[in-house]
């Protein structure tokens, strides 16, 4: 058995958590575009294109009226408007090839004639016959809506294109056409709906384009699928009519829903959203974001997008009292918000970008002063429209008004001890040999139920510690030194929790048995191969193997538990599952692949004593 040689170290293992300061270490999640099956990835509608004097330039105007600049045809940066140099001119056809279509010609010849419609065509007699340059069957391989033309003064067959999913770029007339859509900031994120989770990504509302879905590992957007995806547009319709008013968000834990207006009034219903009883709340508005805390409704924030305050809202008492919590944050519109009310932090999106304030979540009483600090040092300037937290309450997501998505460790979690699985950061029960991340703060020492839990490595913003052979549940409390003194949190221990490792972008660490290269979209599992799965969680071993101890490169100790592997839900055949040879709590499980699979995207689990793992998406071909 080949051991994988990409496997990261436990002290780099996430190592992204390691700036979880007031300056939080950003990093962008996904593109700004979205795959539609164009062309080339898309992005969020362009009014016009423009070529500057000498061709060397090609600038967009976005809707919002903001204006960028290419030199080298990838990457954008924002300017003022350099005003259009186009000599493209309106002009009349001999006949239209689309309704509604728009006709330019060049000023230097005005036979040549382009239609601007659904599809952009060409016409070099007046306008009596037509060439589609962009169809493809029956469909535009741009998108609809063809906007704007631009030709460039230094080559004729140089041609830009606007429309309804941004910038594209042909280098022979019309023939083939290429996006210029990957970094350009026209993606208008409102709403995370999701972070990742199993199989699924990181889930956003996006305007004109809706649900979109960044897949585990992958870098660009792509329409969200299943029918489990919450149709907010339909409960604000239900709860509007309910209410007879503008319903522009809700929030909600099992059976206590929050609705906001768009005139700023706040009501909640204890029956799932069937009744509100009145009278609401009236906040001044309109209310664009509202946070419910999962464990106690009565716990809820709600997020103004008035010019004037108060912006944020909290309540406590199941919205009898809303309090502003504005302190000194800006006075600008904010449009999300989201909290850990164990830790008493809030996050706030507004225009002037995200920021953190530490408040009290769990009594009725007025706040004193608020201290906001902005969280935006190290992001694109530029409007935030949402934020969440993971499930666990690690990681900070914001979504940036055209930017798209980033995330960050969530900075409240320095001074606040959380106890997570080390391989997919859930808060799934530990079990013995296994690894957990200990994210807040540097922990020196551990130790539970009378034995000591062996510290790997350690940093300022989260610590590794593994969970010893002998240790025993269901409950174990565990006391950490830490440079700030003793620190005493519960972990769940059970026989067997198996998680399969993934990166923070979601990937999974699945390997090539015969090669041992990770295995992504680029590098791809085949049929009738051999896959390594890195896991966690998987209980004892035999023979015994001491805790704090890398497992022998040579004969590694054997997992105890019965251990199965699915592909697509269908068994797959184990050929062997030990500890990692050369590693510490990590468990090495080898399935070979059917000789017939549906290429593609397929789930991956691990089950363990019948205990199931997180699915993780493999990438096969035939």
């Amino acid at each position: 058995m080949r051991v994988p040689t990409r496997l990261i170290g436990l002290a780099l293992a996430w190592a992204f958590l390691a700036a979880a300061q007031t300056r939080p270490d950003w990093r962008k999640v996904g593109s700004s575009s979205v795959e539609l099956m164009l062309a080339s990835p898309a992005t969020g509608p362009v009014e016009r294109v423009w070529y500057s004097a000498d061709g060397s330039l090609l600038f967009a105007r976005t809707p919002s009226g903001k204006v960028f600049e290419t030199a080298d045809f990838e990457t954008w940066a924002a300017v003022a408007d350099e005003g259009q140099t186009n000599t493209l001119i309106p002009a009349t056809a001999a006949r239209l090839p689309e309704p509604g279509a728009r006709v330019v010609s060049t000023a230097s010849n005005p036979a040549i004639m382009y239609s601007l419609g659904q599809q952009l065509l060409r016409s070099e007699d007046g306008g009596h016959s037509w060439t589609n340059l962009t169809a493809y069957k029956s469909e535009s391989v741009l998108g609809s809506g063809q906007r704007s033309l631009a030709i460039s003064p230094a080559d004729p067959d140089q041609l830009a294109v606007a429309n309804d999913y941004g910038v594209w770029r042909s280098m022979d007339g019309g023939l083939s056409w290429a996006g210029l859509n990957r970094s350009l900031p026209n993606l208008a994120v409102r709403r995370i709906l999701s972070t990742p989770s199993g199989t699924a990504g990181v889930r956003i509302q996006v305007d004109r384009l809706g649900v979109l879905e960044l897949p585990p590992g992958g870098s660009v957007w792509v329409p969200a699928q299943g029918a489990e995806l919450l149709d907010e547009a339909a409960l604000r319709q239900r709860y509007s009519g309910v209410v007879r008013a503008d319903i522009t968000v809700s929030g909600s834990s099992g059976d206590v829903v929050y609705a906001g207006s768009s005139d700023g009034r706040i009501w909640v219903s204890f029956d799932g959203g069937q009744t509100f009883p009145a009278p609401p709340w009236q906040a001044g508005g309109p209310v664009e974001g509202i946070f419910v805390d999962a464990a106690e409704p009565r716990v809820a924030l709600a997020a103004m997008g008035g010019e004037k305050g108060p912006h944020v809202l909290r309540t406590t008492n199941s919205g009898n009292f809303w309090d502003p919590l504005d302190g000194n944050l800006p006075d600008a519109p904010a449009h999300g918000v989201t909290a850990e009310r164990a830790a008493g932090a809030v996050y706030v999106a507004t225009d002037k970008g995200v920021f953190l304030a530490r408040v009290d979540l769990e009594n009725a009483s007025r706040p004193d002063s608020v201290a906001w600090v902005s969280l935006s040092d190290r992001l694109p300037a530029a409007a935030a429209t949402d934020v969440r937290l993971d499930p666990a309450g690690v990681q900070l997501y914001a979504a940036l008004d055209g930017h798209g998505v980033y995330a960050a460790a969530a900075p409240h979690r320095l001074r606040n001890l959380r106890i997570v699985n080390a391989a997919d950061f859930s808060t799934r029960a530990a079990a013995p040999g296994s690894l957990l991340s200990v994210i807040g703060g540097l922990v020196n020492a551990a130790r539970g139920g009378n034995l000591d839990y062996p510290v790997l490595a350690a940093s300022d913003a989260e610590s590794q510690i593994q969970v010893p052979f002998e240790a025993v549940g269901p409950n174990v409390s565990l006391a950490f030194e830490t440079n700030a003194g003793q620190v005493t949190l519960t972990e769940q221990v059970q026989p067997v929790s198996p998680a399969i490792f993934v990166g923070h972008d979601g990937a999974p660490w699945l390997y090539d048995a015969d090669t041992g290269l990770l295995i992504d979209a680029r590098n791809t599992a085949h049929s009738n191969g051999r896959v390594q799965i890195m896991a966690t969680g998987l209980g004892k071993v035999r023979p015994d193997w001491p805790t704090g101890l890398a497992a022998p490169l040579e004969d590694p100790p054997v997992v105890a538990a019965s251990i199965q592997a699915f592909l697509d839900g269908s068994p797959v055949e184990v050929s062997r599952a030990t500890l990692a040879p050369g590693y510490i709590g990590f468990y090495l499980i080898e399935v070979q692949l059917p000789a017939v699979t549906n290429a593609g995207v397929s789930e991956l689990y691990i089950s363990a004593g019948g205990q199931e793992s997180n699915p993780v998406q493999i990438v096969i071909e035939p």
